[in-house]
């Protein structure tokens, strides 16, 4: 007879990279057995996606997972390896920063992280405490642009007030409802759709959501800026903007009018491939019904032109008065507890011109972030200086990064390289030192403390680690102390959680059996507060920007690769290529251990129209090419009336982890090995993965068979 007692805890999910929905975990005897949702959260409101449902028999205790410390025991990419202990590895470690450290300055030592990772706050202050201004990310593609331009603008990042039940809303670059962006998790938005909103699409496909719209816009990949620009011209020239708004709390509306001019609907049709008609239609319909608002996604901010692009969308709201307004786009602020820059120790500002691409893409260094060509540039060519030393925590950068080609050769010159994370993955297999990481069943922290929404959540310790897995957290609170700087850190990474908590004036053994802390919001701040810009007002042309040598108004930028480019080029690679297609089932390159996961979807999938297929002998199902000037890979074509003739759509972060393959198979599939970071955006250094240009072929019979081998999942 079982007599284990089965115990439900309440916590915060993550198990994709964004996290924040609420949910309860039960556990018999130790383990961790099912993921339930929780219907009194306020964000997720009882929603749970299918990675949550599949997370623990395929995920938490896969056989797969890294259980020790391991120090490489042969060349790199050979596999062999030596267990060591958590002593000798982070001594190892902090032997090899301080010795580079001594030598090259602590610049030559550059810290990581992967997207949404709660731990960066610990990379910040560990990076600061070292003395490096380098920091890689993926945030020049994702979501920090916004960041660094609503700080510009003397703000925090607006997003959706869906609990005041917009009675417009425009999803632009968006698929929310597929990919759960951060602070909102896509029920939010179809929870607000069953009230019949007047609905806006944004997006070179027709997803679900584009079939729910009233207007649906199906613009060319990667020229978001010249709809924006028109739209708002639409509204300028008719009269339909907020001009009280203008007139009391904007500044540079006379040049940004004047801008506008030169976006007419008729010259953004032939940019964008968006009927003039529609245009004018989306661009009355937001502006005359209120509140509106715009969830936007980073599907924007992969191209060139992406910082214009977050302004571009910032502009529109508080040019039809939805900035800040109930039901419009909202500034919700900080979440309670310790300021997250406070956390994160001393201020990078003063060390520009030591961060690597820092005085060149001043918008990205104004947030501390460095693009990750910079870094490539000091690894490859020693440009400005040699980066001798990598620490990488929970992130795949061999699939997950652009330019896969060059990210390779940068992981194998660079001189130490260590890895944390939960699985062993291709990049794991070309370092130094490989530290396994818990997964966040395994340690207490507190969730969405790095989110715009007002709220954080508790997410305790629910089951002990597997093996010797220890949370990101307390490896780099450990790190930090081995490293000499034990006033910094603390005896146990706990105690850490108590310092965030302080202001409120609670500690983490009273917050984790609450429900929530929030900031409660309060709407116009503008009003009393005005903006923390330079001339204290909502600025449509930015003089920091003419200083930094940009142009301080909102400008199409064409991308590097299009169907404008010689005829030559066009006739060898005549699709437009949008990467990052997002699906339900994983989250950038996790996931791909799940049986359950990867039965719904096994293989990556190519989307393009049936007259694009046809006239290249392509079937629904068969496996094609996508091949450009970088290379090529395979996927599965998926035939779709609902894409543009011109356009193909590839999914990205694909790599097959059953293969008993050097890199997993990744060389295979990895979209990335045809994206570029070498044409980039002025100034955050973002990258091109939209509106690439590419061809597709048919593989041929005997070269069909799926390189993956699912039944070994």
């Amino acid at each position: 007879m079982d007599t284990e007692v089965t115990t439900r805890v309440r916590t915060n999910c993550r198990a994709c990279g964004h996290a924040g929905c609420g949910a309860y975990v039960e556990v018999v005897g130790g383990k961790a057995t099912r993921i339930l949702p929780d219907k009194a959260h306020p964000i997720s409101k009882g929603y749970l996606c299918r990675k949550a449902r599949g997370f623990i028999d395929d995920m938490q205790y896969h056989p797969d997972r890294l259980k020790y410390p391991m120090r490489r025991a042969g060349e790199r990419g050979e596999g062999k390896w030596e267990r060591i202990s958590w002593d000798e590895a982070l001594t190892a470690i902090a032997a090899k920063f301080n010795q580079i450290k001594d030598e090259s300055g602590p610049e030559a030592v550059v810290f990581g992280h992967g997207t949404g990772r709660s731990h960066h706050r610990f990379i910040y202050r560990l990076a600061n405490a070292f003395g490096s201004p380098n920091v890689l990310a993926n945030g020049h593609i994702c979501y920090l642009p916004r960041l660094a331009v609503s700080k510009q603008l003397g703000m925090s990042v607006p997003i959706v007030d869906y609990d005041n039940h917009p009675q417009c809303i425009m999803s632009w670059g968006s698929n929310t409802i597929v990919s759960n962006a951060d602070e909102y998790i896509g029920v939010n938005l179809a929870l607000n759709l069953k009230h019949h909103p007047k609905y806006i699409v944004v997006d070179p496909q027709r997803t679900k959501l584009a079939e729910k719209a009233d207007i649906w816009l199906q613009l060319r990949p990667g020229t978001d800026v010249a709809l924006a620009m028109a739209m708002m011209h639409v509204m300028v020239a008719e009269d339909l903007y907020d001009k009280e708004f203008v007139e009391k709390y904007s500044h540079g509306f006379d040049q940004f009018a004047e801008r506008l001019k030169e976006y007419t609907p008729e010259v953004a049709e032939q940019i964008t491939w968006v009927p003039k008609d529609k245009i004018i239609a989306a661009a009355r319909l937001f502006a005359e019904i209120k509140p509106a608002a715009i969830q936007w996604g980073v599907g924007i901010e992969h191209n060139v032109n992406c910082a214009n692009s977050d302004r571009c969308l910032i502009y529109m709201s508080a040019l039809t008065g939805n900035l800040d307004a109930p039901g419009g786009n909202v500034m919700f602020g900080p979440p309670p507890g310790l300021p997250r820059m406070e956390f994160c120790g001393q201020n990078f500002h003063d060390a520009v011109d030591r961060m690597l691409g820092g005085e060149k893409y001043r918008l990205a260094a104004s947030i501390n972030r460095t693009s990750p060509h910079a870094v490539w540039d000091a690894i490859e060519y020693g440009d400005p200086y040699q980066a001798r030393a990598l620490l990488i925590m929970g992130s795949n950068p061999l699939v997950a990064r652009e330019n896969t080609e060059r990210v390779e050769r940068c992981l194998k010159k660079v001189e130490f390289l260590v890895m944390a994370d939960v699985f062993p993955t291709p990049s794991t297999e070309l370092a130094d030192i490989v530290l396994p990481a818990a997964t966040w069943l395994e340690f207490d922290n507190i969730a969405d403390y790095w989110k715009s929404h007002g709220y954080i959540f508790p997410r305790p310790k629910i089951v002990e680690p597997e093996g010797e897995a220890m949370s990101d957290i307390e490896i780099l609170n450990e790190l930090g102390k081995k490293l000499g700087f034990e006033d910094q850190f603390w005896d146990s990474y706990e105690d850490s959680l108590d310092y965030i908590l302080e202001p409120e004036g609670i500690t983490w053994e009273q917050f984790k059996d609450m429900g929530y802390l929030r900031n409660e919001p309060t709407f116009r701040k503008y009003e009393t507060e005005g903006f923390k810009s330079p001339s204290g007002k909502f600025e449509l042309y930015i003089q920091q920007n003419a200083d930094w040598g940009y142009d301080p108004l909102p400008a199409h930028m064409e991308p590097p690769e299009s169907p404008a480019r010689e005829p030559e080029f066009v006739q060898k690679y005549p699709l437009v290529l949008t990467t990052g297609t997002r699906v339900k089932e994983y989250f950038g390159s996790e996931h791909r251990h799940s049986k359950f996961l990867r039965k719904k979807h096994p293989a990556p999938l190519l989307t393009l129209h049936p007259d694009a297929a046809a006239a290249r002998g392509i079937a629904d199902g068969d496996w094609v090419y996508i091949e450009n000037p970088r290379g090529k890979v395979k996927h599965k074509a998926r035939v779709f009336d609902g894409i543009d003739p011109r356009v193909v759509a590839a999914e990205f972060g694909w790599w097959y982890p059953e293969l008993d393959a050097p890199g997993y198979g990744y060389r295979d599939c990895n979209i990335n090995l045809l994206t570029d970071d070498l044409h980039v955006g002025p100034e955050s250094g973002a990258t091109n993965l939209k509106g690439l240009m590419c061809e597709v072929t048919r593989v041929p019979d005997q070269e069909t068979a799926d390189p993956g081998q699912l039944e070994a999942v």
